[in-house]
């Protein structure tokens, strides 16, 4: 059985929300098909193309953005680069129009009503996130493929063993907690230090500090951006942003030009138990404010969840004057691991486990990595992950009108805030004396996540979804 390797960069992913699994992994699924074409030498000769949207996808697909995700993917346009204030010109034109540029050199005829089909009573069985695509061909043959998007932005294609072909020979291979115990134990380096030892089986230590620099920056700016952005959400649900409000009260009138200078003006405000609060949550509202809106985020490790793993980073950085790029290294390298760990032993995917392996992950994450940061021991990293995911256990995932808004936004600040709360306990308490391990947690939430029932698994069948009226305003 080959056991599977994540890097930090399969756990944090460049690209544009509103989801990783309904958003990124359609878009990048559609890529793939596109480079199948291409690669059969059946792009060129393609006359039409259909999509089959399945289950969770179909049922939410509107909400989160696949259909503009798949449109543009097969367009051949890239999440990581493609320009986000161009998203709904472009989708526009291709409806508008009725064309389509496969892979951006084969135009086409393409209508919504015909050629993308949501199937909303069906379902396969791999996984509820499935996409089918179909292109016939000039000569009358077809190509059909289907693949699943299993969260985080990761997809598999049907009928894939598992063998990306991206095995590499890992200096310390970690399958779960007791394993990344064992080596740190063995060797006395910390979690981060271990993972940077692993990632060199990938590319060169600088490469890696360029691309978690990239990640960084991302993160950086979709914050300062959030925070400095007004208006209404979009999807119909009138959600207000509120980031931009809280932003501008807690700053009091204090003046910056740049996210250093704001830093600094943050800082000035003080530490009080209640402001902090107030700016944790600000920071976390306003990456998935944007993430609503078809803004750039990081996948950490899911667009749903893309506001927690921010938030306590952002706090890390004024509260605890972490702006400092060796320390941001090692927090997003120990919050990849703790996410790598949830992935392999449960699953990141909400459609799978309901909004515990997002939020809940991502909170597991962000405790991990803040304890670290924060001067705690290996142990204690994992006893703060394990508190954080504890008290996620059995959370739905239920958004109304299938829209990444309501609950999703306000559930990425109790996420952060339970994090940092975590890493507090962790940190004042004895890890040997602890009852409950990671890896019992992770066993517990991917047994719970079985057990969850499907109207709670990013459907929009149960729930809040099926509760609040649209017609009322966001409470």
């Amino acid at each position: 059985m080959i056991k599977e390797q994540i890097s930090i960069f399969d756990m944090f992913k460049i690209g544009i929300g509103p989801s990783s699994s309904h958003t990124l992994g359609p878009w990048r699924a559609a890529q793939r098909f596109t480079q199948s074409l291409n690669q059969k030498g059946a792009l060129e000769k393609a006359e039409t193309i259909k999509i089959l949207l399945y289950g969770s996808l179909a049922k939410t697909g509107i909400g989160h953005g696949t259909d503009v995700a798949i449109l543009l993917g097969l367009s051949g346009d890239d999440p990581v680069t493609f320009a986000v204030d161009q998203v709904t010109p472009k989708v526009a034109q291709i409806r508008q129009e009725k064309r389509l540029m496969l892979g951006g050199v084969r135009e086409l005829p393409f209508c919504d009503t015909d050629d993308l089909l949501f199937l909303y009573a069906e379902s396969l069985p791999f996984h509820p996130n499935a996409v089918t695509f179909q292109a016939l061909l000039a000569d009358g043959t077809a190509v059909s493929e289907t693949y699943y998007s299993i969260g985080g932005g990761f997809v598999v294609q049907e009928g894939d063993d598992g063998n990306d072909g991206q095995q590499v020979d890992l200096p310390f291979p970690v399958q779960n907690a007791k394993d990344l115990l064992v080596w740190c134990m063995n060797t006395g380096l910390k979690i981060s230090e271990l993972v940077l030892e692993n990632e060199q089986a990938w590319r060169s230590e600088e490469d890696t500090k360029i691309g978690i620099r990239q990640l960084f920056e991302t993160i950086r700016d979709c914050i300062y951006r959030g925070c400095h952005t007004t208006g209404v959400l979009p999807g119909g649900l009138r959600v207000d942003r509120r980031a931009y409000k809280l932003n501008k009260k807690l700053i009091a009138g204090q003046p910056y030009v740049d996210y250093r200078s704001w830093v600094a003006a943050i800082r000035a405000g003080g530490d009080r138990f209640q402001y902090t609060l107030d700016w944790v949550s600000c920071f976390a509202l306003a990456v998935n404010e944007e993430n609503a809106s078809f803004g750039r985020v990081v996948t950490a490790p899911t667009n749903g969840a893309a506001g927690v793993i921010p938030a306590v980073l952002q706090y890390f950085i004024v509260f605890h004057d972490g702006y400092d790029e060796d320390r941001i290294i090692r927090f997003i390298a120990t919050a990849s691991e703790i996410g790598s760990i949830f992935k392999k032993g449960a699953t990141i995917s909400a459609a799978m486990g309901g909004c515990q392996a997002e939020i809940g992950v991502s909170s597991a994450m962000a405790a991990g990595a803040l304890t670290e940061c924060l001067g705690g021991s290996q142990r204690q990293v994992l006893m703060a992950a394990e508190i954080a995911m504890e008290h996620h256990l059995g959370l739905t995932c239920d958004p109304i009108g299938g829209l990444v808004q309501i609950p999703c936004i306000e559930r990425n600040t109790m996420g952060a805030i339970k994090a940092i709360t975590a890493a507090q306990l962790a940190l004042q308490s004895n890890p040997d004396k602890a009852r409950v391990s990671l890896d019992a947690v992770v066993k517990t939430m991917w047994e719970t996540a079985q057990d969850m029932n499907v109207k709670y698994k990013e459907t929009a069948d149960g729930g809040l979804a099926v509760n609040i009226p649209l017609s009322l305003p966001e409470c």
